[in-house]
């Protein structure tokens, strides 16, 4: 039977261990805040199907939209403006109701 040694990455001819990360990282970002939006476009929504505040939900998916874009372009790829646009989304239909 063959020897079965661990892999070397830093040793293995043509293996790109740093653009893996790299990969990874940016794939993992991008998760982060494309959840975040989608779930203040969800938020939006619920809020302009049931309470029928079809220009609150607009605002919502607009803000959604724009602060994904922000953070997915972002250098470190933060959720933080969009978690604020949902809270944001959320409060105005708390002074609304």
């Amino acid at each position: 039977m063959a020897e079965h040694a661990p892999t070397e990455y830093a040793t293995a001819t043509g293996n790109d261990y740093a653009e893996h990360e790299g990969t990874y990282s940016l794939v993992m970002k991008l998760s982060k805040v494309a959840t975040a939006a989608v779930i203040l476009i969800v938020i939006s929504l619920g809020i302009g199907g049931v309470t029928g505040h079809w220009g609150l939900c607009g605002l919502g998916v607009v803000a959604a939209l724009v602060t994904g874009v922000i953070g997915g372009l972002s250098e470190k790829g933060t959720i933080l403006p969009t978690v604020v646009a949902g809270v944001a989304v959320v409060g105005l239909w708390l002074l609304i109701k």
